[in-house]
């Protein structure tokens, strides 16, 4: 099933597709509770119906008739109405919320087990604040949808059925004519419901626009102090708001119509039965009985066809949150594995690159035709200008994207033909980015591996110059990091992930550009660290300072995402017009500086690369 045309009308037969899909992904675990949601309902419609009928006689009998042995029964019988409707009213309304609050748990981990799948392609043409507002809001509308139909069913619609039931038996002629208002009733639902399709759908985009822009403007908080943008995003914010604002008060304007429309509708239909009363009183006189527990039925009746009648026009809206919350669900990962995919059983774990090419746009490549082999257990370092593909190679080996050509091997094994999980669990990766999740240093450093101990833990943080500054902090290890390490300095972050790293004890390491953010004292430290942690595992390092790789086993360097020189440090130095001795001199014949001052590669675009593989190489 597809939902990609917003505007269209939902057809019967989709909303009971969608609400059979709801039903067998999240509703079959409360088949229990529907029925005693049923049972409520259908319950409160038949006091509704015995209310109307109780009319005849407590008119008749009472008022008319002066039967007055009769009140105790008659007044019991009210009594038993209303205790009844309490009771049921009470009963669907907490069972309805329980069922509502588990379908949007059960959405809420689905979608992001869904996320979870995706690869990062998606997330590179989608901005994390308006996905979340977008879901939030629309999972909500999946809720909605099934308690509003079940509502509708099981409430209105038997309470509806009981009240003409009772207004044929006590009036059939007038019960006739009250469905005269039954066409422009629906005409009027049908012309409201195609004004409400799109601005709908609209509100829901531009509600999740503010909240994304919202949520960037709180985490770039410092950048935006820095650049005093304070009065531009609000000015930003503030045009959002004012859309949104414009889309909910339209919003408003159009399913509020229906309003005035039932209300007219009902006063002819109320007015014309008083009036016929009356005439039949004045020329038959006939007993009022009958005509009460009509009329009171009628008014009665009102209620749950104004309900019905918004039914339709509240689904339209659901519907609406239900298409995009599918849409996303039914998003297929463009990079599953393979149909007969294998564990990968690392070893020695030499790496292999064989005539790879990748491209992240058609005509664009990044990777060139490259061939070279990182030996196990030894480090190799890959250097070049900004632009060369260095950390795309990196999130090639991580299958974050598959090669255009060639393939790539760890211990002869195609890795395009191994799980995904089983390939990354033999890797620790350290990116030059150091990204820290909710939660305590400890967590954070225990992600690395989940099942290592704290001793372990504090260990890898020993490793990685990281245990002194963690126990100078409030609560040690148990100190919560804030909103992406908010708390901690860049060089503290980055010494996190170095950890949690080390404590992955994966027989590949990948560092790219780990120690950038480190201060020459701390960078010392770590690279010591690190030294000892990549004897005996196959290391892959990235780096624009050369006074990071002098000691690596094999230098690759690449220009343009062709590989144009490789060698050790001392063997490269010594081709004084080579690739590697230029950027040497560039800086200062110390390793010191850095290659970024090197124009682009031709050909690559360097922005697309820095924002799908989230670095500079």
């Amino acid at each position: 099933m597809t939902f990609n045309d917003p505007n269209r009308k939902a057809a019967p037969g989709e909303v009971v597709a969608v609400l059979r899909r709801i039903f067998d992904e999240a509703g079959r675990g409360h088949v229990k509770s529907y029925w005693i949601a049923a049972a409520c309902l259908i319950a409160m419609a038949a006091t509704t119906g015995g209310a109307a009928y109780i009319m005849q006689p407590l008119v008749d009998y009472l008022y008319y008739g002066r039967r007055y042995d009769l009140i105790p029964w008659i007044c019991g019988g009210i009594i038993g109405i209303f205790l009844v409707r309490g009771l049921s009213t009470y009963g669907a309304a907490v069972t309805l919320a329980k069922i509502g609050n588990s379908i949007v748990a059960y959405y809420q981990k689905r979608v992001f087990g869904h996320l979870m799948k995706l690869g990062v392609d998606f997330y590179s043409e989608t901005r994390s604040g308006q996905l979340a507002a977008r879901i939030n809001e629309n999972v909500a509308g999946i809720r909605d949808l099934f308690s509003m139909t079940l509502k509708s069913v099981a409430g209105d619609l038997v309470a509806l059925i009981g009240l003409v039931t009772v207004m044929i038996y006590q009036a059939p002629f007038l019960a006739a004519s009250i469905f005269l208002i039954g066409p422009p009733l629906v005409w009027a639902v049908n012309y409201i419901m195609r004004r409400l399709r799109r601005v709908t759908r609209e509100s829901v985009e531009i509600n999740s626009h503010l909240i994304g822009a919202m949520q960037e403007s709180v985490q770039g908080i410092a950048v935006v102090k820095a650049f005093t943008m304070e009065e531009q995003l609000t000015g930003k914010i503030g045009d959002l708001v004012d859309r949104a604002e414009g889309r909910y008060n339209k919003i408003a304007r159009v399913s509020e119509r229906l309003a005035p429309i039932t209300e007219i509708l009902a006063g002819f239909a109320v007015a014309g039965v008083v009036a016929y009363s009356m005439y039949k009183s004045a020329i038959d006189n006939e007993p009022p009985g009958n005509i009460m527990a009509f009329i009171t039925a009628l008014l009665l009746a009102y209620d749950p066809v104004r309900r019905l009648a918004r039914t339709q026009v509240n689904v339209e809206r659901a519907m609406v949150n239900a298409r995009m919350i599918y849409e996303l669900l039914d998003i297929e990962p463009q990079q599953g594995d393979a149909p007969d995919a294998k564990e990968a059983k690392v070893k020695g774990g030499e790496i292999r690159f064989e005539n790879v090419t990748f491209g992240y746009l058609p005509d664009a490549p990044v990777i060139r035709n490259l061939t070279f082999t990182a030996a196990a257990g030894k480090t190799t370092a890959i250097v070049g200008a900004s632009g060369a593909g260095k950390s795309t190679l990196v999130a090639l080996l991580q299958r974050f994207y598959d090669v255009n050509g060639g393939s790539i091997e760890i211990d002869g094994q195609d890795i395009s033909k191994v799980t995904k999980r089983s390939l990354r669990q033999s890797i620790a990766f350290v990116s030059q980015q150091p990204y820290l999740f909710e939660g305590t240093i400890r967590d954070n450093i225990r992600y690395g591996r989940p099942d290592a101990g704290d001793a372990a833990i504090e260990l890898a943080a020993e490793q990685a110059a990281a245990d002194d500054f963690i126990r100078q902090q409030p609560q040690g290890y148990d100190t919560p990091v804030g909103e992406n390490g908010v708390t901690l300095s860049g060089g503290q972050r980055q010494r996190v992930s170095i950890a949690r790293a080390i404590v992955r004890q994966a027989p590949i390491l990948l560092l790219d550009e780990a120690t950038s953010a480190l201060d020459n004292e701390s960078e010392a430290r770590v690279q010591q660290a690190l030294t000892g942690i990549m004897q005996g595992r196959t290391t892959i390092v990235i780096a624009h300072r050369l006074s990071t790789v002098v000691n690596a086993d094999h230098i690759v360097v690449l220009e343009q995402g062709r590989l144009v020189e490789e060698g050790t440090h001392a063997e490269l130095i010594a081709r004084p017009r080579g690739a590697y001795a230029r950027f040497h001199k560039l800086q200062g014949g110390q390793g010191l500086g850095l290659v970024d001052s090197l124009p682009e590669a031709e050909g690559v675009p360097a922005g697309k690369t820095r924002r799908k593989t989230g670095s500079n190489g």
